[in-house]
């Protein structure tokens, strides 16, 4: 089982994890394939990670399966934008930790 991690990422967590929960236990290849046209700023990031982790265990992605898919929430960046009269209204900015683990799949699986 090999994992990757990647930190402070600005996407939404809450965002992150539905896309998340879509590729626990698929196939790498198949999750790779299938966030490839998922119009969403989380799939592409996570896409990577996914890469990443298959990369970390020496395997090809047709020969891993997603363990476990993680989101964690980071820190937020706080913000100002300027409001009428010389007031400001504040924006959160999230980020989050995406943490993916993959292990070899069995000869049965696909």
């Amino acid at each position: 089982m090999a994992k990757a991690i990647l930190k402070f990422i600005r996407v939404s967590p809450i965002k992150a994890r539905l896309i998340a929960r879509e590729v626990q236990g698929m196939n790498a290849e198949y999750a790779i394939a299938s966030l490839e046209f998922t119009p969403n700023k989380a799939a592409g990031i996570i896409s990577k990670v996914i890469a990443s982790a298959v990369a970390n265990a020496g395997l090809e992605p047709e020969e891993a399966v997603i363990t476990s898919a993680r989101v964690d929430k980071g820190p937020v960046l706080k913000r100002f934008t300027p409001r009428a009269r010389g007031s400001a209204s504040p924006k959160h900015k999230p980020t989050a930790h995406i943490m993916i683990e993959v292990a070899a799949a069995e000869k049965g699986d696909k």
